[in-house]
């Protein structure tokens, strides 16, 4: 599941509980995964006081690696949350730790996968990412969702340009902008529910369009959280 929003960024809690609603438990098991943020402690802190009072909530580290077995912590939970910061270093990291492994094994497993900005792109096959101190492309992303993605669409204003124009170049494939507030739901690896929080928030799916670098970008509903 893709957010565009969560504890790190909004005042309210709308679309966190929309993700702990879907594990289908009362206090579901959440994984923090920090590693995008450099395992930041103000970021992880910020996590444990979203969810400790109404979760099982823990948090993975990779810059300090604790005693454990990594796959076994992992498919364990109800839902995993990435957090945001830089897409590529995470990913890097992932794969040295063996962690992308066990994300796909997780996946296919019926974990929830979400989270935000690095965390909402990071599942696709290629993003746009500010990864390398601009908008720029992305292109080995874990591949658990076909297609590209870029987050903070409405939020940023160089990222919708920038996309738009990786898209219609080639550079990237089609694929999905998020907007801040928005979060999206993929089951079997296709979109099944779109929600926001924020009024007029969208995901929009942004395609080619023939030769010239014009693509098209279809705006979907959401389905507004209480």
């Amino acid at each position: 599941m893709l957010l565009g929003g969560g504890f790190s960024t909004d005042p309210d809690a709308l679309l966190d509980d929309y993700a702990l609603g879907l594990a289908g438990r009362d206090r579901a098991r959440v994984c923090f995964l920090p590693t995008a943020s450099g395992d930041s402690a103000a970021y992880v802190e910020r996590f444990h006081a979203a969810f400790g009072d109404r979760a099982e909530a823990t948090h993975l580290p990779l810059f300090s690696r604790e005693p454990g077995d990594l796959r076994e912590v992992l498919l364990a939970q109800d839902v995993i949350y990435a957090g945001g910061g830089n897409t590529a270093n995470a990913l890097a990291l992932w794969r040295l730790h063996g962690v992308d492994e066990a994300l796909a094994e997780a996946y296919a497993a019926g974990v929830l996968l979400c989270g935000i900005s690095a965390g909402a792109i990071c599942w696709f096959e290629a993003a746009l990412t500010d990864s390398f101190g601009g908008a720029d492309v992305l292109r080995d992303g874990l591949g658990l969702l076909a297609g590209s993605a870029c987050p903070h669409y409405d939020g940023e204003a160089l990222r919708r340009p920038a996309y738009e124009a990786a898209v219609g170049s080639g550079a990237l494939p089609g694929g999905w902008g998020i907007d801040d507030g928005v979060a999206a739901l993929f089951t079997g690896g296709e979109l099944t529910e779109v929600v926001s929080r924020a009024p007029g928030a969208q995901l929009r799916r942004v395609e080619p369009a023939g030769d010239g670098g014009v693509v098209t970008t279809v705006p979907l509903a959401a389905r507004p959280l209480p």
